[in-house]
């Protein structure tokens, strides 16, 4: 009887992942798989197992069992997801390279403030770029630095991980692996940085901006809501030091 149940509850684990629009944990599964008419409790260790089952069965196949930070989820693997663009409208999403070196810089020095990270790229920061990665829920407010102006420090979130399929920030690359933007790209599986030249090969020849990553630094001209200062420069042109929300 036992077996019997382990097997309904793969499939039902399956299911529920497949039905499911976000990741879900193990106690999510654990409460909707108890949830089932007679079911009755079902234990941690057999949702466990149901997992290690899919797993298995998915090995050599399009699609696969992920674990990001959010929980699990069934998705296509990234190499086969390549072969499906002509399946899909919607022009794959491209990445300047400031919307790039901000996020990396978040990511590994985090909380970080916008003023520190115009530091050390020595340019202003777009404020379509921090504004953009907000809405997608990539990055968030942690903190205040304690400094005059008390500027907003910025970490990520368990979206960022999920959408670059990470368990945690130990997932990330680490530094010594990495010698330039393009080699964390080439870790993260990501779409090809856009220079600006519209040279890139899987690069669309235009992106609207509800497409979110076509941000330049000329966008600079939006001063974020806690800065105080006056109207930024529109030009990408070096900054002095300065903290900014």
């Amino acid at each position: 009887m036992a077996d019997v149940n382990a097997f309904e509850t793969k499939h039902f684990v399956e299911a529920a992942l497949l039905a499911s629009p976000e990741p879900l944990s193990i106690d999510q599964l654990q409460r909707v798989a108890s949830a089932r008419p007679g079911a009755g409790e079902t234990p941690k260790s057999e949702v466990r197992e149901a997992l290690k089952a899919l797993t298995e069965d998915y090995e050599g196949r399009g699609i696969e069992l992920l674990e990001v930070a959010s929980g699990f989820r069934i998705q296509v693997r990234s190499e086969m997801g390549r072969e499906l663009v002509a399946l899909f409208e919607e022009r794959p999403p491209r990445y300047s390279r400031a919307f790039f070196e901000t996020l990396a810089l978040i990511a590994y020095r985090q909380p970080i403030t916008r003023g520190e990270i115009e530091d050390v790229r020595g340019v202003a920061v777009s404020s379509n770029i921090i504004r953009n990665m907000m809405e997608r829920e990539w990055i968030r407010i942690v903190g205040h630095r304690d400094v005059p102006g008390k500027p907003a420090m910025f970490g990520t979130t368990k979206a960022f991980l999920d959408y670059f399929n990470l368990k945690s920030l130990d997932d990330l690359p680490s530094l010594a692996e990495l010698t330039d933007i393009e080699s964390l790209r080439i870790q993260l599986d990501l779409p090809t940085v856009d220079d600006g030249t519209g040279s890139s090969a899987d690069a669309p020849v235009e992106a609207s901006d509800d497409e979110v990553v076509e941000e330049t630094e000329a966008d600079a001209a939006e001063a974020p809501a806690e800065d105080t200062g006056g109207e930024e420069d529109a030009e990408e042109a070096p900054v002095a030091r300065r903290e900014h929300g």
